[in-house]
């Protein structure tokens, strides 16, 4: 599957922001379309993320501003439509593009399991309250993360997709200003001041990691931690418990070690509370439910 490295980036994110937005729990199998629509996993949770903004649904969690990817989503949907009408979910195929975005920027892949159903409702005010804030401190996101059935393994290897991607600067300031925060390597926090005045625009964008390749998924996130050179307090936090300390370093220790952790709790993640079976529906376009709204 091709795509750029941009929206390999957002659909990531778009995935890990859909795994912790979904309605019904059930179970996935793995190869579920292997019979339906072979093709589907080549071409290519509750997708109620993609829904666009209409006169039924004036608030989509899509305007919500951490959620991105959604062109390249679209797109796949289109080509697996012209395959397989009807018959593979944008909820699947948000699964399975993650999937392959860690393979085009990280170099791994893994199996992912798939049946999940399209939801058939959106609000965008079901974000605030279901994404982890940057500012969390390590035993909220550990409890925020344990509420969805996801361990403190599961937070410390999902946070390495902060190896990249990227950010705003009203996300940051607050550890920069009105003094640095003393967690944050000072010639590192110099610099982002510089990137993000006090009084400039919180909305100038930011790679996520300035040490090395912005457009990777690697192990470096975590190298960055101990480095103190991350963005957000929730980054820096997993250094504040001795057992999610314990994981930074493991982790930035053994790059392939990390690579399974993150790809088993990306597979425990996109099992959340999805739609299955009878439920919801398999849309036609990800940006509107069957019935137009």
């Amino acid at each position: 599957m091709a795509m750029a490295a941009s929206a390999c980036k957002g659909l990531l994110l778009v995935a890990l922001a859909a795994a912790v937005l979904s309605t019904a729990s059930a179970t996935l199998q793995y190869d579920f379309y292997s019979s339906s629509c072979p093709q589907a996993e080549e071409a290519g949770c509750d997708a109620s993320i993609l829904l666009d903004q209409s006169n039924s649904n004036p608030q989509p969690e899509k305007l919500a501003i951490p959620l991105r990817g959604y062109d390249a989503v679209n797109t796949i949907k289109a080509a697996v439509e012209a395959v397989c009408p009807g018959v593979v979910s944008c909820a699947d195929i948000l699964a399975y593009a993650a999937r392959d975005s860690a393979m085009i920027s990280g170099g791994f892949t893994f199996a992912m399991p798939g049946g999940r159903r399209d939801g058939l409702a959106s609000d965008l005010n079901d974000i605030p309250a279901s994404i982890p804030s940057p500012s969390m401190q390590v035993q909220q996101l550990i409890s925020s993360f344990g509420a969805k059935g996801l361990s403190a393994v599961d937070l410390v290897a999902l946070s390495g997709a902060h190896s990249f991607g990227q950010t705003h600067c009203s996300f940051v300031t607050p550890r920069l200003y009105p003094s640095l925060d003393r967690t944050m390597d000072k010639a590192f926090g110099g610099a982002l001041q510089n990137e993000c005045p006090r009084r400039g625009p919180g909305g100038t964008v930011l790679n996520n990691n300035v040490v090395t390749d912005p457009n990777a998924l690697t192990n470096q996130y975590y190298k960055n931690v101990i480095a103190r050179q991350v963005m957000f307090t929730s980054d820096q936090t997993l250094t504040s418990s001795a057992a999610t300390a314990k994981m930074v370093q493991d982790n930035a220790a053994d790059p392939v070690a990390w690579m399974a952790r993150f790809a088993g709790a990306m597979v425990k993640m996109g099992g959340i509370e999805v739609l299955t079976g009878n439920q919801g529906e398999i849309r036609k376009v990800c940006g509107a439910t069957n019935s137009g709204s």
